[in-house]
């Protein structure tokens, strides 16, 4: 749990989280953020300087911000409050969401452009059957519409994961490693699904026992991607060990 990892931990993990959405393609330039909850120091997050590319993002230019994405140590690199609206949103709302990842992948925006979100087609999406959220568009996210921060944290309720219409995806974890888990696949879903929709052939989805009965053993699997998660981590260590600087 994060609460059991120091600043430094959280560092590491957020910086390598960052770097693997630069290598796994889950980028938008400089744009979306991975933030994460500093464990016991009130509404404070590490996230992104506005600027980095993923893939330049290190453990110790992540800076720390308030609730307000206002920096809260000292920096060089500018701070994008307005990118901080959605994750602080469900920080302060969520206590087990610590880690919050948003992302505008060409995947995750065409399934936001479909009405019926993830389709249970195969069984990675099947993971995710029953159990996405889906928020509607609004316009690009503002620091002052405060009300449509209460509408998202709403439509979010306990899921782990949401589709913002005609946006993108999010999935929140009480790790970085779980955040990023959900994430990874949350994509894979959506790759899976508009390839099998591009064959123009009838789809065929498992019976409601069968789904249902698959989905439970996905929530009863302890692990939840920490394996994954040590296993990219040791990919980054031979590859990009600067991410820990």
């Amino acid at each position: 749990m994060t609460t059991h990892q120091t600043e430094q931990e959280l560092r590491e993990d957020l910086a390598a989280a960052y770097r693997l959405m630069a290598h796994f393609n889950m980028t938008d330039l400089i744009y979306t953020h991975l933030s994460v909850r500093i464990p016991n120091a009130g509404h404070r997050y590490l996230v992104n300087p506005y600027g980095l590319l993923f893939e330049e993002i290190t453990a110790s230019s992540l800076v720390i911000v308030d609730a307000d994405g206002i920096p809260q140590q000292k920096t060089s690199w500018a701070i994008n409050p307005a990118g901080f609206v959605i994750h602080s949103a469900i920080h302060a709302n969520r206590p087990d969401a610590a880690c919050v990842m948003h992302t505008h992948t060409v995947p995750g925006m065409v399934i936001a452009a479909q009405d019926k979100g993830i389709l249970p087609l195969n069984q990675i999406n099947i993971e995710f059957y029953g159990a996405v959220a889906f928020h509607a568009y609004e316009g690009i996210a503002a620091d002052d519409n405060l009300s449509e921060r209460e509408r998202l944290v709403r439509d979010l309720g306990s899921h782990n994961a949401i589709i913002l219409q005609n946006h993108g995806l999010l999935t929140v974890g009480c790790t970085v490693a779980q955040a990023f888990y959900r994430m990874y696949y949350l994509e894979q879903a959506c790759k899976i699904q508009i390839a099998a929709q591009s064959t123009g052939v009838p789809l065929h989805i498992p019976s409601e026992e069968k789904l249902l009965r698959t989905k439970n053993q996905f929530d009863t699997d302890p692990d939840q991607g920490q394996m994954i998660w040590k296993a990219l981590r040791r990919k980054l260590d031979r590859e990009q060990p600067d991410y820990k600087k």
